[in-house]
């Protein structure tokens, strides 16, 4: 092997040396570069998230990312767990920082407008006393059955899985400490609440024309209520 290949080897190889060394050098500078400006891993949003979505939904939505502390937001989610229970008060965009403020629960969002409508529906509100919506219960997500009475006594279940999208009042009642026999028991709502619910336009004209003319009661459903027919029933047939 002549001296111009073993030179030329030699200097290949010593820069393939140099090459490893400077990145090395480069990545540890940034490693101590990130240490010296204290990171915080914090979730940043990766895919769109729409306000109303429950936060147990957003994990394909968020990734993990360590950021310098003085570009992180205030009270940041660290994960999801912090904000479990909670919903986007308003619409995420990728990039953003995940933080506390931005999920709230669904009872706060009347502070905020409710819950988004599907596209295509009304929103109408009627007034019922605290009894009337699952005593004081019924919050903005919720998806509740209505019974209608009308003045000749009759009652039917009109309508199943309507979505609540706004709810104003009847949740601030109190629970005295003392001279009650249990202080953890839920308390009693007092007064009414105004309840805002997506409806069709048939929807709609039946249960205003069932708050003009006759009286309402809200049920609960979850997806285990039966969905088939809507019972009536007659205050003369319990006296037959």
């Amino acid at each position: 092997m002549n001296r111009r290949l073993v030179s030329a080897i030699a200097a290949g190889v010593l820069a393939i040396l140099g090459a490893v060394l400077l990145v090395s050098y480069v990545n540890n500078a940034d490693s101590r570069a990130m240490a010296d400006m204290d990171p915080v891993e914090v979730l940043v949003v990766s895919a769109p998230i729409a306000q109303g979505t429950p936060a147990e939904e957003i994990a394909e939505s968020v990734t993990t990312q360590r950021l310098p502390r003085a570009a992180v937001g205030p009270n940041p989610v660290q994960s999801i767990a912090e904000v479990a229970g909670r919903v986007a008060v308003t619409n995420l965009q990728p990039g953003e920082q995940v933080l506390n403020a931005r999920f709230v629960t669904r009872q706060s969002l009347e502070r905020f407008g409710g819950i988004p409508v599907p596209d295509g529906y009304h929103q109408v509100t009627i007034p019922l006393d605290a009894a009337r919506v699952v005593g004081g219960t019924v919050t903005p997500g919720d998806t509740v059955g209505i019974f209608v009475t009308n003045g000749n006594g009759a009652t039917r279940l009109i309508l199943r899985k309507i979505l609540v999208t706004r709810v104003q009042g009847g949740l601030g009642a109190s629970q005295p400490d003392e001279g009650v026999e249990d202080p953890d028991a839920a308390p009693e709502p007092e007064g009414g609440a105004l309840i805002t619910m997506a409806l069709t336009t048939g929807q709609s004209v039946d249960v205003v024309n069932a708050a003009e003319h006759g009286t309402i009661w809200l049920s609960l459903e979850d997806e285990t209520v039966p969905q088939d027919g809507t019972p009536r029933a007659n205050y003369m047939d319990f006296y037959r």
